[in-house]
């Protein structure tokens, strides 16, 4: 048996750690939703077993699958969107992580097959503009990949609506991928409240360019 390195290794347990905050964040229920991460330098990465439960997850646990989406060794089956995965890997080189969930108020907007609008400056710091809504796609292939990476062209966001069903984010790692899906159902909910009282204000497109340039360039310890 070809034991894991250590970089693969210290994956595994950030993946396990992460699945459990899409819990505690509450963007997941019983055994949906699913986060990879690619193996860094290697056509490599890793995810969520298939219908295994969040608190029966182990770093072992963890799928570790070729870019073509096949399982690379181990005995437990990868997820169902594991082919979706590999295509987003493979058509978005610089996309380390993704994550995917059936949040309730992205999930809402999807439903309706509606983007979220960008009417929040957390919205133009953390998504450049507008959440976009990609068309239906069905379960089991690349497909749902596919969508994503269409839906993402032209895009800043790094969140993506799938009409009736769900939500796709990435990142440069898998911890960036969830923290743009804690922020996809923050914003999802408090953009479907403000709507309950009227219609919200746009923001301007040169202030949402500003803002997101602050942000993603000056916020935070560099």
């Amino acid at each position: 048996m070809t034991l894991p390195s250590d970089n693969e290794h210290a994956i595994r347990v950030d993946l396990v750690t992460l699945h459990g905050q899409l819990v505690t964040a509450g963007l997941v229920v019983w055994t949906a939703g699913n986060i990879s991460q690619r193996i860094p330098g290697e056509d490599l990465f890793l995810i969520k077993p298939s219908g295994v439960s969040y608190d029966d997850l182990t770093p072992e646990a963890m799928v570790l699958c070729d870019l073509g989406g096949t399982p690379v060794g181990g005995t437990l089956a990868p997820s169902s969107d594991t082919a979706s995965h590999a295509y987003i890997y493979r058509n978005l080189p610089s996309v380390g992580g993704v994550v995917h969930t059936h949040s309730t108020y992205a999930s809402a907007w999807a439903a309706r097959g509606e983007c979220i609008p960008c009417v929040l400056t957390a919205m133009a710091d953390e998504f450049g503009g507008d959440i976009p809504c990609g068309r239906f796609a069905r379960i089991g292939d690349e497909e749902i990949g596919r969508v994503v990476v269409e839906t993402l062209a032209g895009s800043r966001s790094t969140a993506v609506l799938l009409q009736n069903h769900g939500v796709f984010t990435v990142g440069r790692d898998a911890r960036s991928a969830v923290k743009s899906a804690v922020m996809c159902e923050d914003v999802a909910r408090t953009v479907h409240i403000s709507r309950q009282l009227g219609e919200p204000r746009p923001i301007a497109a040169n202030d949402v360019d500003a803002l997101y340039e602050r942000y993603q360039t000056a916020y935070g310890q560099r």
